[in-house]
């Protein structure tokens, strides 16, 4: 199996090669600069490195014929942006995604995969049927930058689709593991340092998120054998945010939250907070959109993925006492607070 990958260099996107070559599939990664670090990790774990970008390629097509399967996950995530990272969000999260599937298209490539979001589909809401339909559609009132961009994207993946593109869809719940990036890899990294405050907002919101390696997993199987036509949601174990700090607080670290604040006053706080993080070369996590986002519920089900795929996932205390461990081990061999806290480009 050739595969023509795009986001590689990402944290999904890192797991997701290691994937692709336990099976012994070959890997074209698709990278802007072949000297960078996260480059030269693709090119030690046997893929070759194909110079491009999703956003300015006019030769994608091209680079792409004689794959079996294109895989698309190249995309900015960020809370908490200012406006440049917004205009780049939407340039890489939507013309990018127009780009990649069109060229799949022009190459006549057999099978594409569009990572998506389950932010695309809009909160699960009350009515837990919705949780397994991955038809549902977004209800257009978006709470950040990256939900509008990813839904938009996911908008022009299904038109693509509709134009002729052999497309399945994987619709990820928020992503975790050792080395996350996401506000849920800063809070770890924080509790584990001992400086998680003893404040928090959003207690009862309800998010089935997902280990990165188990997602990894469900996307290589996606590539192999899922229908073409099919969207499918990948899903950990439903948990509130307070169940999550819970199964922190099972492992030495700083105190998990004891006072749950209001949003409202949570997001006042915040306003100062991004412009401080930014300047000290840190993404906001502790931002506004922090906030907004635990207002809906992404309580979605795999149901789908396990019955057709045969894709498994740990339960939420296996997969927190794992991912604490090896996150645990990388702050040991790091220095200094910042570096400490900082996601790392290169994986492990």
């Amino acid at each position: 199996m050739k595969v023509f990958l795009t986001g590689a260099t990402g944290f999904i996107g890192q797991n997701l090669v290691r994937a692709l070559r336990r099976r012994g599939w070959s890997v074209d990664a698709l990278v802007r600069d072949p000297e960078a670090a996260p480059a030269r990790w693709l090119g030690a774990q046997g893929c070759r490195l194909v110079r491009g970008d999703v956003t300015g390629a006019d030769d994608l097509a091209e680079a792409m014929r004689g794959a079996d399967v294109v895989i698309h996950n190249a995309g900015v995530y960020e809370l908490g942006a200012g406006r440049r990272e917004r205009e780049r969000m939407q340039t890489v999260n939507v013309q990018g995604t127009d780009k990649v599937l069109g060229a799949a298209l022009a190459a006549g490539v057999p099978r594409a995969v569009h990572v998506s979001t389950v932010w695309a589909l809009g909160s699960s809401g009350p009515d837990a049927e919705r949780a397994a339909d991955e038809s549902k559609r977004h209800d257009g009132r978006y709470l950040t930058a990256y939900e509008r961009s990813k839904a938009e994207a996911h908008q022009i993946a299904l038109r693509w689709r509709a134009r002729g593109l052999p497309l399945v869809i994987a619709m990820p719940n928020g992503v975790v593991g050792a080395n996350d990036h996401s506000i849920f890899g800063y809070f770890l990294r924080l509790y584990l340092m001992g400086l998680m405050p003893p404040l928090a907002w959003g207690r009862e919101m309800v998010c089935a998120l997902v280990d990165v390696d188990a997602l990894a997993e469900g996307l290589a199987l996606a590539a192999e054998k899922a229908p073409v036509g099919e969207d499918y949601l990948f899903c950990g174990p439903p948990q509130s945010m307070g169940a999550m700090f819970g199964h922190w607080a099972r492992h030495p670290g700083g105190r998990r939250p004891r006072l749950w604040l209001p949003r409202a006053l949570m997001r006042a706080q915040f306003v100062f907070m991004e412009p401080l993080l930014h300047a000290l070369g840190l993404p906001a996590f502790l931002s506004r959109d922090a906030v907004d986002c635990t207002r809906a519920n992404l309580n979605y089900s795999s149901a789908k993925a396990r019955r057709e795929l045969g894709w498994q996932h740990p339960g939420a205390a296996e997969m927190w006492d794992r991912i604490v461990g090896q996150q645990r081990a990388l702050l040991a061999a790091r220095r200094g607070w910042r570096q400490r806290l900082r996601h790392q480009t290169v994986a492990a």
